[in-house]
């Protein structure tokens, strides 16, 4: 069984593993264009690098909380604060790979002689290639930043690659590893994400599956959890020569609880009597189950209907049943799950206590997006950052008022 981790690196609901021709008759959500970013060395500008010719990996990400927005561009090495105009608030770079920015908060003489320099601040730190982000509720910026070679460490057969630096809007506060403050570095950051009290929450990928780290807000640990790729819990009836297959596909903090979904898919596989030939896979069972961080232990598990294809060829129609990917959850207790389409993206919601299901499409030209990086806030509004070959767009969809319950 083929992993799917790996085409996760580019944070969540950035995952674009299908596309497919139809997306049947499911409404859509309108989509908001709040505003666009040009490409370019500037402080409003972003650089993409190689990601604008797919020649290589983008470390460009966006999150938003209470309206504002955050884009952490790895390539720049540089977070930009915005409000919903598209209004530069604060400049997070490092000054000696980007150009001193046209108004300096530093500079007190312009300072003095500039109106819109007391709404803007600039930060100044050594990034190298920051990426994830998460805000709590002060306001303080967590980034999965990608320390330099020499800085890297090795330890259990796993690269430690990786910390999250803490900002407050006037300055660095400190860095977070697996130990805490100061601690040694993450392995693979997969995503990170804070809860409604404020804890830290790091997944991580490791060769046996998911490294889970959560800190509270002083940056002490509090827990570290390991799920493994074949710790999916048993799921179904067996049946006589069948074999099932199960690989655990994501893992999600719960914004408000102390404890985690895990979301894990299944395939069966029968033999021919008479041939005794493999008669191939089933279509997949998804099923997410709370984890109970304290006790180890699984709770009960709910089956997530798949996205279904049909494809026509004359007078056939053959449907094809794909997974979706489970990318994050709201306080109120309702998980998100997306498959990408031609004609945008397929969000799926789910209540996980009564089992109830709403679809909707985020509608837009995907071909003409070479890049995106999606953010789901606790409240249930989808942001993302879509990058085409002239600009970057800035857009919403408000699914929060259909999970608004």
């Amino acid at each position: 069984m083929n992993r799917l981790f790996a085409a996760s690196l580019l944070a969540f609901f950035s995952v674009c593993f299908f596309s497919c021709k139809k997306n049947g008759s499911v409404a859509s959500v309108k989509r908001q264009e709040l505003f666009s970013l040009k490409y370019g060395s500037f402080e409003e500008q972003l650089n993409l690098a190689g990601g604008l010719n797919a020649t290589g990996a983008v470390n460009t990400a966006i999150a938003m909380r209470d309206g504002f927005f955050y884009v952490s561009n790895g390539e720049s090495q540089k977070i930009l604060e915005l409000n919903s105009y598209g209004d530069l608030l604060t400049l997070y770079h490092n000054p000696e790979t980007n150009p001193t920015p046209l108004f300096d908060s530093s500079d007190s003489r312009q300072a003095a002689s500039s109106k819109n320099v007391s709404t803007r601040k600039t930060v100044d730190y050594p990034f190298n290639a920051p990426s994830l982000l998460a805000l709590d509720s002060s306001k303080y910026i967590y980034v999965a930043e990608t320390l330099p070679k020499e800085r890297q460490e090795t330890g259990d057969n796993k690269i430690l690659l990786q910390v999250v630096l803490r900002f407050n809007s006037n300055s660095f506060v400190d860095y977070i590893g697996q130990q805490g403050v100061g601690g040694t570095p993450f392995p693979f950051i997969r995503n990170i994400y804070v809860t409604q009290d404020d804890c830290l929450v790091v997944v991580c990928v490791v060769n046996e599956g998911f490294q889970i780290f959560r800190y509270n807000p002083q940056g002490f640990p509090l827990s570290e959890t390991l799920i493994k790729y074949s710790d999916a819990p048993e799921y179904g009836e067996a049946k006589m020569g069948v074999t099932r297959y199960s690989e655990i596909e994501n893992v999600i903090p719960d914004p408000a609880s102390n404890r985690l979904f895990v979301k894990a898919d299944y395939y069966e596989t029968s033999i021919d009597v008479s041939s005794k030939v493999q008669n191939g896979l089933s279509d997949p069972i998804s099923v997410v189950f709370p984890y109970d961080i304290k006790s180890g232990a699984f709770g009960e598990g709910r089956e997530i209907p798949p996205y279904e294809e049909t494809v026509s060829d004359g007078f056939s129609k053959q449907v094809y049943k794909l997974p979706y990917d489970m990318v994050g959850a709201t306080k109120n207790g309702w998980i998100f799950f997306t498959i990408a389409l031609e004609s945008g993206c397929m969000v799926q919601m789910m209540d996980l206590e009564s089992g109830k299901v709403i679809k909707r499409l985020l509608n837009f030209d995907a071909p003409s997006v070479v890049y995106s990086s999606y953010s789901l806030s606790e409240t249930g509004i989808v942001s993302a950052l879509l990058a085409e070959r002239d600009k970057a767009k800035v857009v919403w969809w408000r699914t929060d008022a259909l999970v608004d319950q």
